[in-house]
């Protein structure tokens, strides 16, 4: 899944009133909802249930883990375990995975598990029709083979270090199902019970899951459109918690009440600016450093989210084992960067589009870059579009200038790897650093392959990286046990306790 698209970030404007109106939105609970049916506010609607149909994020933080598992999981503290992988064993050339799957797991039409699934699964993934960013990193997997129903047998091109957490992102599906983006069948501790677009999503405890039970009877995701409605939706109670706060000055009416938990986590999602790097100006590596030099990122960063959120100055956040402190390489310096535009061959700057989501960060700052490129001779235009068009004209079409974005995957240095991805960045040396770290034999190994790479990226300044969000997740004091590092947006919902007020 490629998790960078989702509903309305805060606005700087937003009132009660307005609040008002989205609550009123937000229908009655599912006739099996009990008391201890857990209320989970989100400003991220799926777009579809299907993660490889570009659903955008809402879709991972509803059905990952909860909905659909994979045979490996991804936990809220960066680790991977096995899920409905009971048992597996690595060839010593690394080339072929054995995979033994749990005994007794059914999905939730009621068909049990099969190896034939397991295949079907990766192959949706993998397909020519699938929008899943995650399907680059599965190409070493030359053949699967299933030689009885609870054997999996992957036979690589090359070795694949990064395996059992690639698969993390391919949920297992009945391989009979049909019409994922409105329905689904997974073996999750939850079934989708129902769907009122543009107002809820209910989820109902599985009694025959194959694992532990969940701690509650089910959960509703309830989604708004706006951060001041959601966080009300809270203040009255009719949510029990907030996925990802994105209104950092309304974190004190939390903070100062005993009545709610304030948590704050790790975070992933970053924004950034991205430049359609195979096209000019945007392919010389100068103009791309100017620019970085050109914008103040922390005095936007204050802008924004006031003393939350971090400066990166690469793609990779502190919890990826390959960061490295990169925000000294091309700092703020607005004289050097008219330097460099100068020599750049653009001594009196130039013009360009920036296409910005319309829901906020993206509009806010998207008129803080124009204000402070404008001051070294850049000129931007500001074209606002929805999260379609974004899809469509951008990660698809790659018909752009420059485009600001949100990415929320962990791990996702393996993009920039990538020619072929919507912002075009080609670095040879670092295709083949990327490369040369799945290959490798040893996580110290991978680990210093992609530092490497890390650096060059930054040296190359192949985009604008702005900041890294604060995840603050916000609940009644009543409620306790879920995920506070939301990785790659997903909310594991069968660990929330929720007592009596």
């Amino acid at each position: 899944m490629f998790a960078f698209v989702g509903g309305a970030r805060r606005s700087l404007s937003a009132s009660l009133m307005l609040a008002a109106a989205t609550l009123a939105l937000i229908g009655a609970a599912p006739a099996w909802a009990s008391e201890a049916a857990v209320a989970i506010g989100s400003l991220y609607e799926p777009q579809n249930l299907d993660n490889t149909a570009g659903a955008g994020q809402g879709i991972n933080e509803a059905f990952n883990g909860n909905v659909y598992e994979a045979l490996f999981r991804l936990n809220d503290d960066g680790s991977v375990s096995p899920s409905l992988v009971k048992d597996y064993k690595v060839s010593d050339d690394g080339l072929t995975y054995t995979f033994t799957l749990q005994p007794g797991v059914a999905f939730h039409s009621g068909k049990p598990l099969t190896a034939a699934d397991v295949k079907w699964s990766i192959e949706h993934v993998t397909s020519a029709d699938s929008k899943s960013s995650r399907k680059n990193s599965l190409k070493p997997i030359a053949a699967i083979e299933t030689p009885d129903d609870a054997t999996v047998v992957v036979k690589l091109s090359s070795r694949s270090i990064s395996l059992p957490y690639n698969l993390s992102y391919v949920w297992v599906i009945n391989d009979q199902a049909t019409d994922l983006q409105s329905h689904e069948d997974g073996t999750g501790p939850y079934a989708l019970d129902s769907w009122q677009r543009g107002s809820a999503l209910a989820l109902k405890r599985f009694d025959k899951y194959w694992g532990a039970k969940p701690e509650n009877d089910g959960v509703v995701y309830k989604y708004f459109s706006e951060a001041t409605a959601l966080n009300n939706a809270l203040l009255t109670g009719a949510v029990d918690v907030i996925t990802s706060v994105q209104s950092p000055d309304s974190l004190a009416q939390f903070k100062d009440n005993a009545d709610f938990t304030v948590a704050e986590g790790k975070s992933t999602t970053k924004l950034i600016l991205a430049y359609n790097d195979r096209v000019a100006p945007f392919d010389n590596i100068k103009v791309r450093k100017a620019l970085a030099r050109a914008v103040d990122k922390a005095k936007l960063l204050s802008a924004v989210w006031g003393d939350y959120g971090t400066l990166i100055g690469s793609f990779v956040p502190p919890t990826d084992p390959w960061y490295v402190d990169l925000t000294k390489v091309d700092g703020y310096d607005p004289a050097s960067a008219k330097a460099l535009l100068k020599e750049a061959g653009y001594p009196d700057g130039f013009s360009f589009t920036l296409d910005t989501p319309n829901y906020d960060p993206h509009p806010l700052a998207a008129q803080f870059l124009q204000s402070e490129l404008a001051k070294v001779g850049v000129k931007v235009k500001i074209n606002v579009i929805t999260p379609n068009e974004w899809y469509t004209k951008i990660y698809k079409a790659h018909d752009f200038q420059a485009t600001l974005q949100e990415h929320v995957n962990h791990r996702d240095i393996v993009f920039y790897g990538n020619p072929d991805f919507y912002w075009g960045y080609n670095n040879p040396k670092v295709v083949d650093l990327i490369k040369q770290s799945e290959a490798a034999a040893s996580v110290d190994e991978q680990t210093a392959k992609l530092k490497e790479a890390n650096i060059q990226i930054a040296e190359d300044a192949a985009s604008n990286w702005l900041y890294l969000y604060p995840q603050i997740v916000v609940s009644k004091a009543s409620v306790s046990g879920y995920p506070v590092n939301g990785l790659n947006s997903q909310f594991f919902a069968f660990g929330i306790k929720k007592s009596a007020d």
